[in-house]
């Protein structure tokens, strides 16, 4: 075939209408087109289409069917466009509809391996819990619920997940509602595996530490429940917020005073634990505030809600009456744990945010073999930072 020299892109055209190989990066195609030559490409591509038919116009590209005049393929249909108020759909007309998340093993891309968890994370929605000390209380939550996937499986229906938990969401809340809607997630999902966690942001009424005013404190809480093989467990997350006086610091800065009459002061910091427990099923009830009493009876120190100067007095003493590193810190809070008869497996993280340094000192602790793991989330201490 021989080449037009002065016109390369008709020889792409040319080529294309005789089914030769290509190469689209030839010379001089990347230069800037006249409108003569792009008339003579369109008069060429329409002769072509006028040869072929619809199908291979279609394999091409469907958009060249738009420059035929009177030409048209089945992916361009004439398109209602105004959005049909009356339109119901039907029992026949949803059965017709399209499912591929459902669809067969075939359509599986990648490995065709188990997924442990596939699901939702972080829808909300009010929910109603049970409170040791006031009743009960609707708190915004968020949900992640996940359920496992077998290898052979092409994908679940994400918005069974939601619709499931909707049916209990009426409830008030407890870990034997959870049950329940875990088992409509194994029914619903044909799934072995299923996860639900729950978090919430939980009120509690706090009294100042010597003017008698008092403040409502906030606690991050998690209630997750895990069926693995046909065991369940069930956990709550806490994170609990305190200030941390060194111990080195607090004693280099009484040095200070005692040698030099310098006047120093310790460096503070606040810091965050996230202790996480599983119950003990065959225990009794263990009631947020009593997971948070725990902690205050470990670390006393809790950040304050109301203050005035005689409060703000008495911290700075109760900070010098318990000063801690991170690993007391972790050590304190899981003697409070170990103490519990409700409580089987644990972990304590602790991350003091440092004043003196540029960076953090934590700590992990655990108990059993419910939290044991070789790694950590790369980003699990950033996580642990709480702002006002």
């Amino acid at each position: 075939m021989e080449k037009d020299r002065k016109h390369p892109h008709v020889d792409v055209l040319r080529a294309m209408s005789e089914g030769a190989d290509m190469n689209i990066h030839s010379q001089g195609f990347d230069r800037e087109l006249t409108s003569e030559e792009a008339a003579e490409a369109l008069a060429l591509l329409r002769r072509w289409a006028g040869q072929v038919t619809d199908e291979e116009i279609a394999a091409l590209d469907p958009l060249v069917s738009r420059l035929v005049p009177g030409k048209e393929v089945s992916n361009y249909p004439a398109l209602a466009r105004a959005y049909p108020e009356e339109f119901e759909v039907d029992e026949d007309y949803k059965a017709s509809m399209p499912d591929l998340q459902n669809g067969p093993s075939s359509l599986i891309k990648g490995a065709k391996r188990a997924i442990q968890h596939v699901g939702i994370s972080n829808f909300r929605l009010p929910i109603r819990f049970h409170a040791r000390d006031n009743g009960d209380l609707t708190l915004e939550t968020s949900v992640t619920g996940t359920v496992s996937l077998e290898a052979e499986k092409k994908g679940i229906n994400m918005s069974r997940i939601m619709r499931t938990f909707y049916k209990h969401a009426e409830e008030t809340f407890s870990f034997e509602v959870i049950d329940t809607a875990l088992d409509a997630y194994k029914t619903d999902l044909e799934s072995f595996d299923a996860r639900i966690m729950m978090r919430t942001s939980f009120p509690m009424k706090v009294d100042s530490l010597r003017s008698g005013l008092a403040g409502y404190q906030y606690y991050d809480i998690a209630l997750e429940l895990i069926e693995t093989d046909g065991v369940r467990k069930k956990i709550v997350h806490l994170d609990y917020v305190y200030s941390s006086t060194c111990p080195c610091s607090l004693e280099l800065s009484e040095h200070a005073r005692q040698f030099r009459g310098q006047l120093a002061t310790p460096h503070s910091q606040r810091s965050v634990a996230r202790v996480s427990v599983e119950l003990d099923p065959k225990a009794d009830v263990l009631w947020f505030e009593d997971l948070i009493d725990m902690c205050r009876a470990a670390v006393p120190t809790e950040t304050q809600v109301m203050v005035k100067r005689e409060d703000e007095q008495a911290f700075a003493e109760l900070n010098a009456a318990n000063p801690i590193f991170v690993e007391d810190a972790a050590r304190l809070f899981a003697e409070q744990l170990q103490a519990d008869v409700r409580i089987a497996d644990y972990r304590v993280i602790a991350s003091h945010q440092e004043s003196l340094h540029s960076h953090d000192a934590v700590s992990v602790l655990t108990e059993g073999t419910t939290f044991d793991t070789e790694s950590l989330d790369p980003r699990l201490f950033q996580s642990l930072f709480h702002v006002g």
